[in-house]
């Protein structure tokens, strides 16, 4: 037997829910040994799908903790084998002396990280997009995010690429069926002529698909915002009032931040990223310089630039810098002297000491978030191996479309490699080696 075999024949168990202590804690099994492992611990087995409260006893018949017992016959589960769950009160005492007794029963052992997900991968429970938009929904923590993973983990993205892939395979019946009966009547030679329209589309929808991409990754992974400016401009303090934290020091001294802080924040349900960087100037410094070489590298990773100054010549000239990201240029500390600007020369006017011009400068912001109203669905490719393989589909249906000098056969084989790589998007094809990567980033007990 193989390690693969071996390692799903165990019966695996985890704690599925959250840190302790809590109010419940959810205990999961999955394996052959379930029914028997429930039976051990609380007697007789409750009927499939049904919540029974139960005494948890270990192998001297003492009581652990009483809770509720639920327990769902595969393939009707979660991982597609028989599975149980016992939720039971969240101390930290109580769920180890339940762990500890799981782990002295024969045949059982704690689950890796992600495997409870991998076995329903691997019974054909979930597919690898609905996966990994698990994962995400768990981790999510702004509206968009939700919305984005659960997309994602409700199938209805895995149903578009599926969809995409039988066009494909019909394609290609239909190139067969021309090469290998092109002499008889009832196959007439125009059939592979009338699905190159398809393709054709096929491709268009696939380029469009991956034009969102970036508001994807702003979903995902945040809008990315860099304050820069000369030293004592007012970044930190900007950064601080935004966060409503003290997240950088803040004093008279030019040049106190060496290196880019960063913090998350919540903007009309997006994730937004906001980056302090080092004062922008010259400097014999060898640590303030690499600062600001910092700033410039995070510069350019940027979605938007919030150009600081307290004073209206005060602005960095940006001479390193040669990024077409927008620059939004925002004049600070006008509680001093309002007078002093002119206001066509700056974007926005803010001061953090009184808080003015600060909501104005959120509603610029605002502007460079996707806009996606009106649309009730997120179907977008949100990781680089979606966007990879979805670019080989594309340039994979191109080559079959300009091959038409070197027949059928290789047109198909192009078609085939398309198939192949939106394939390896949901795992409908050998991905070996990519589950170890996706399923390590999982938590334990999911």
């Amino acid at each position: 037997m193989n390690h693969q075999a071996q390692a799903t024949s165990d019966t695996i168990y985890a704690l599925s829910s959250g840190s302790l202590p809590a109010g419940v804690a959810v205990i999961r099994i999955s394996g052959p040994h379930t029914g028997k492992t429930i039976e051990q611990l609380c007697g007789a087995l409750p009927a499939a799908r049904t919540a029974v409260l139960r005494s948890i006893r270990n192998r001297n018949g003492e009581v652990l903790d009483q809770g509720l017992v639920l327990f769902f016959a595969g393939p009707a589960s979660f991982t597609g084998e028989d599975c149980a769950e016992l939720q039971v009160h969240g101390g930290r005492a109580v769920v180890d002396a339940i762990l500890a007794e799981l782990a002295s029963l024969p045949g059982l052992r704690h689950a890796e990280a992600g495997e409870f997900s991998r076995r329903a991968f691997h019974n054909g429970k979930l597919d690898l997009v609905e996966i990994e938009g698990l994962s995400d929904l768990i981790s999510a923590e702004t509206e968009m995010q939700r919305r984005l993973a659960q997309e994602h983990s409700s199938g209805r993205l895995s149903t578009v690429y599926q969809g995409w892939a039988r066009r494909l395979t019909h394609a290609r019946a239909m190139i067969e069926a021309e090469l290998d009966f092109a002499d008889e009547d009832d196959v007439p030679g125009s059939v592979a002529e009338r699905i190159w329209a398809d393709m054709r589309m096929l491709k268009t929808e696939i380029d469009a698909h991956l034009d969102g991409a970036g508001v994807a990754e702003i979903i995902r992974d945040g809008l990315k915002i860099v304050i820069a400016g000369e030293p004592n401009a007012g970044k930190s303090s900007l950064l601080n009032h935004l966060a409503r934290r003290d997240i950088a020091i803040v004093t008279d001294i030019a040049g106190t931040t060496r290196d880019v802080l960063s913090v998350d924040l919540s903007l009309a349900g997006f994730n937004v990223r906001l980056f302090d960087t080092a004062g922008l100037r010259g400097t014999e410094d060898p640590v303030e310089r690499e600062g600001i070489r910092r700033a410039y590298m995070t510069m350019d990773q940027a979605d938007v630039i919030l150009l600081l100054a307290d004073a209206p010549d005060g602005f960095a000239p940006l001479e390193d810098y040669d990024g077409a990201k927008p620059v939004i240029r925002v004049g600070t500390k006008i509680d001093r002297d309002m007078l002093l600007w002119d206001k066509a020369a700056v974007d926005v006017l803010i001061s953090t000491v009184t808080g003015a011009g600060v909501e104005q400068l959120v509603e610029v912001l605002t502007r460079f978030l996707p806009d996606l109203s009106g649309k009730s669905a997120l179907s977008l490719p949100t990781r680089k191996r979606h966007v990879s393989c979805l670019q080989q589909a594309s340039a994979a249906i191109e080559m079959s479309l300009t091959q038409f000098n070197s027949g059928l056969d290789i047109q198909a084989e192009y078609l085939r490699q398309a198939g192949d790589a939106l394939g390896r998007i949901t795992g409908r094809i050998d991905v070996e080696d990519l589950l170890d990567v996706i399923f390590s980033e999982f938590c334990i007990g999911k």
